[in-house]
């Protein structure tokens, strides 16, 4: 039996790294290639001597497909495809090409330039790892070779962020990525097609979270900021170069220019440009709101957002500043941080999750104490507020996405063990289906069982939905249709036919072949049992001959003794093999369900 099976290098039960292995119909596809900014050590990227222990990995992957540009997801693929070695494609949206590279070389400053570390990867390195990305269209069909094929879905999440549906013949998963399901101030919501795949690979990183309303966080969140800016204290939101930080700038910019507020907003200097240049680039991948007034204004040149230059963190007075990275685990935020972090006026607000081990994670679980290098300690003595303004599917989301797809079989990654088990309970209550949620490196196998797709003419499909349903659908929401063919093996295709058109073309006689049998029930008027009959069968022409029997269809109720010589009559009750269902249901209703008949 086929299978197909994932196995995590990264994300599995833990949140950074994401790096899954999926094989599918034999082919072998890495979805994500990100870094982990928990550690600094050889960790921070995923273990691929797992693929190989030796040689390129090109022989081992068919391709690579990157969900977005946040470094968690794409910030290991220059030392894979480069250092390792991958020759093969490597498959992104056009606003993750434009933007990946950039970040990947702030990474690489960040790590060689300022903490000295080694065995990294080059800015040479970047430029001909995406010299081998190929770029994916929105609902694109991409054949990657005869047999595998892929399609981008938008996700919501950041600029560019994708779903991906992979299919290989009759087998198909889909791989979310990071999504979200609620639309916001500059994206869309995630949608994607009702595909009904073998596995569904999802992120579950707010696995146990129902946020609440966005107006009321937008509100709380104006209200934190003013309330500390009017006291003289510092804010400091550190954020991630695209993404939560064009949303919080514009909540920021609108409340600024209503409230007619002086006090300077700040913004890691030189990144604005680049956010806007790509947001100007790329707005149709934003949602419906900015695309129409963007000829008017464009929503991302702001008035009282600035550049922030190293020199004013100690600036006297208020002021607001968002800075990069937004874990504080390193960069401008972690240095603005240090210097704020000991006067009780100021405040931090993380706005999105922070990976364990960061300085981000410490402080939101209370650490009033932190240790950093050179066996230094910040002392926290500032406001720390946490405000989910995160672009990821909350549990409702993760659940809506599930109903929409319909998978057979459900896998989490990119989220925490504890909060995962408690979701995976959920979705295996609610929906059915086998839910897993793999560790690094263990392997998830599911069997997909081969579907043969068979053809039907048009005219027999539209003649059997035009017919009336069965009795066992008529309680049913979805109602299902049974179809009556001959089943036709030509050229090496299935199809389905009607049984006249084959019996005329093989000139065969057609047979008709009936079941009858004999019931004994309660002296009953046949226009009594026919009333009764009517009422039970709503949906179905029944009618009295002057015979006295009774006709529903192919099926024929009829008395065979004389109603005076018996104390119970004897119905004879036929029908034809094409209405077996009706037949044998109405046999079964007069033996055994007669006096609940009577009493409709």
């Amino acid at each position: 039996m086929p299978e197909i099976k994932v196995v995590p290098l990264g994300a599995g039960q833990d949140v950074g790294r994401s790096c899954i292995l999926l094989s599918i119909g034999g082919k072998n596809i890495m979805l994500d290639c990100g870094m982990h900014m928990g550690f600094n050590d050889s960790r921070r990227f995923p273990d691929f001597s797992y693929i190989t222990r030796s040689g390129k990995l090109t022989e081992h992957l068919d391709c690579v497909i990157i969900s977005h540009f946040h470094l968690d997801h794409c910030g290991a693929l220059p030392y894979m495809s480069e250092m390792v070695g991958f020759d093969g494609p490597i498959y992104m949206t056009q606003p993750t090409k434009a933007i990946c590279p950039i970040l990947l070389e702030d990474y690489r400053k960040i790590s060689v330039e300022r903490k000295g570390e080694t065995n990294f990867f080059t800015s040479a390195m970047i430029k001909d790892c995406m010299k081998k990305v190929i770029t994916t269209n929105l609902h694109q069909t991409i054949q990657v070779d005869n047999e595998l094929e892929i399609k981008a879905y938008y996700a919501g999440h950041v600029l560019g962020a994708a779903m991906y549906h992979i299919k290989v013949g009759a087998d198909s998963v889909v791989y979310t990525g990071d999504f979200n399901m609620t639309p916001d101030r500059h994206l869309g919501a995630a949608w994607i097609d009702k595909c009904r795949p073998n596995m569904l690979i999802t992120e579950s990183t707010y696995a146990t979270t129902i946020r609440d309303s966005k107006r009321c966080r937008e509100r709380d969140f104006l209200q934190k900021v003013h309330e500390c800016v009017e006291k003289g204290g510092k804010v400091l939101i550190p954020v991630f170069a695209l993404g939560r930080a064009q949303e919080l700038c514009i909540l920021l910019e609108t409340f600024w220019e209503r409230m007619n507020l002086k006090v300077p907003i700040y913004f890691t200097l030189g990144l604005t440009e680049k956010a806007n240049h790509y947001y100007k680039l790329f707005i149709t991948w934003t949602n419906q709101k900015i695309k129409e007034t963007f000829v008017k204004r464009n929503m991302f040149e702001f008035q009282h957002i600035k550049g922030f230059d190293r020199n004013y963190i100690n600036n006297p007075g208020p002021m607001v500043v968002f800075a990069t990275p937004g874990m504080l685990h390193a960069g401008l935020s972690l240095q603005i941080f240090k210097q704020w972090a000991n006067n009780e006026k100021n405040m931090v607000i993380m706005p999105g999750y922070c990976v364990a081990g960061t300085v981000g994670s410490q402080i939101l679980n209370g650490k009033k104490k932190i240790p950093i290098e050179n066996g230094g300690i910040i002392d926290v003595k500032l406001s720390v507020q946490y405000m989910s303004f995160s672009a990821h599917a909350d549990a409702k989301g993760i659940m809506q996405l599930i109903r929409h797809c319909e998978p057979k079989n459900v896998v989490l990654v990119h989220g925490e063990a504890g909060k995962m088990k408690f979701l995976k309970e959920k979705i295996t209550q609610e929906f059915g289906v086998g839910c897993f949620m793999p560790a690094n490196g263990q392997s998830i196998r599911v069997e997909s069982k081969p579907s043969i797709s068979v053809d039907m003419p048009l005219n027999l499909l539209k003649r059997t939905m035009a017919q009336k349903g069965e009795l066992s659908d008529l309680l049913s929401e979805k109602r299902s249709k049974q179809f009556h063919g001959v089943l036709v093996m030509s050229d090496d295709k299935l199809r389905i036919e009607d049984p006249k058109k084959v019996l005329n073309d093989l000139d065969i006689k057609d047979h008709e072949i009936r079941f009858t049998s004999t019931v004994s029930i309660p002296p009953v008027s046949m226009e009594v049992l026919h009333t009764q009959l009517e009422k039970m069968l709503s949906d179905h022409s029944v009618l009295l001959s002057p015979d006295g029997s009774i006709l529903i269809g192919s099926v024929l109720l009829k008395c065979s003794t004389d109603e005076e010589e018996e104390e119970d009559l004897k119905m004879l009750v036929s029908w034809s093999y094409q209405e077996e269902e009706l037949g044998s249901t109405l046999f079964h209703t007069l033996k055994n369900n007669f006096d609940s008949l009577m009493q409709l």
